[in-house]
């Protein structure tokens, strides 16, 4: 057993890890984990720091391992930024934490997640920290592409590149954890190699309808007005996903903060200390950033669904030599092959991938995805 089992199809990533952590050479003071959603780049960042932090250089099972990857090591700090940015008061807080000296560990490490969602002045903050590091503090930095990052940052870390996983070790992972063959395949497929969505798709009949009527979207823009319809059920869909993460969240958080201010000591009626009410303004604000965020990512899994979809048609198009994405969309990605060219498909891929950018540029939603929905109207 090892803390790297969780890494699926990135055997030269764990060969790199493993030198790392044990005498192999290559240790250094900050790492940067890059790949594309799904390709593991935070499983293999949380693996490194429990091997780090484990005697046996990894093992899985004792407590040095299962902290670790749990989040629950005192000198592991775990970051995973809830909002849309990772802000300069909480980088600070970060940064002054890393000086610390270990409690328990060998070192006192550092992981954030989507280090992409960094600020410029946060950047720097980080950047800071990085020129002279702490004597026992280790970064491990995760984002989709070194680019993401400040060039300044990037060239102070040793980068690690993963992979999209091939689908047959996906597949092989899911059948470990009990999955059944013929659904893991499909699972493996139709996410694309994204472990945690294979996962999610296999066992999860709301996360199976979902994707099921973001495919039916191709069929509902034959008309100018469907495409209204459609956008808008997909923006829907995307918050009710949103919704049903955050609002268990929120009412955890905000019950335990209330809790810790002493409101329910107080009782009703009682005046609320200014600082209580300031505290709690900042929890709603931190609660609605980590909404908007969760919503971006529902509906921008929606869009690579339907962008892997059109990738189908122009297969079927093209008489290409390889396997659909969605085998279970095949009657329908048959028909709208046939009675489409390649290059509008071409056109209608190009205008899912510019709704993708222009929501990550903060262009409503809505707004967004009924340009690209007129846009497959018209391709």
């Amino acid at each position: 057993m090892s803390v790297f089992d969780a890494l699926v199809g990135q055997d030269d990533v764990v060969r790199v890890l493993r030198a790392a952590t044990g005498t192999g050479g290559g240790m250094t003071h900050a790492w940067l984990f890059t790949g594309p959603p799904g390709s593991g780049r935070s499983v293999a960042a949380r693996a490194f720091a429990a091997a780090l932090q484990c005697p046996n250089g990894g093992c899985g099972v004792c407590h040095e391992c299962h902290t670790a990857l749990s989040g629950a090591h005192p000198d592991v700090n775990l970051v995973v930024p809830q909002g849309l940015h990772l802000v300069i008061a909480d980088a600070r807080e970060i940064v002054a934490g890393s000086f610390r000296a270990p409690t328990q560990g060998r070192w006192q490490i550092t992981l954030i997640e989507d280090a992409d969602r960094m600020e410029e002045r946060t950047s720097n903050t980080l950047l800071k920290a990085l020129e002279e590091p702490p004597a026992r503090g280790v970064f491990l930095l995760c984002a989709p592409t070194p680019e993401d990052l400040l060039p300044t940052i990037r060239s102070r870390c040793r980068q690690v590149t993963l992979r999209i996983p091939p689908y047959d070790a996906v597949a092989a992972h899911l059948e470990r954890e009990g999955v059944d063959g013929p659904v893991a395949a499909w699972a493996a497929r139709a996410s694309q190699g994204h472990v945690g969505r294979a996962r999610r798709l296999a066992v999860d009949e709301e996360a199976k309808r979902r994707r099921h009527d973001v495919l039916e979207l191709p069929t509902q823009v034959a008309s100018v007005g469907g495409c209204f319809t459609a956008a808008a059920n997909l923006v829907e869909a995307a918050r009710e996903e949103a919704r049903a993460v955050s609002d268990a969240l929120d009412e955890t958080e905000t019950a335990a903060m209330r809790e810790a201010l002493g409101e329910t000591a107080r009782g009703r009626g009682t005046a609320r200390p200014r600082s209580a009410t300031a505290a709690l303004a900042d929890l709603e604000r931190r609660q609605s950033s980590r909404a908007k965020r969760t919503q971006r990512d529902a509906l921008d899994r929606a869009l690579i669904d339907l962008a892997a979809f059109y990738r189908d048609v122009l297969v079927v198009q093209l008489g290409a030599g390889v396997e659909l994405v969605n085998v279970d969309m095949t009657r329908t990605i048959q028909r709208i092959a046939g009675a489409t060219t390649p290059e509008s498909t071409l056109r209608r891929i190009d205008a899912i991938l510019a709704c993708r950018e222009a929501i990550d540029t903060n262009v409503a939603p809505l707004l967004a995805v009924e340009a690209m929905a007129v846009s497959l109207h018209a391709g």
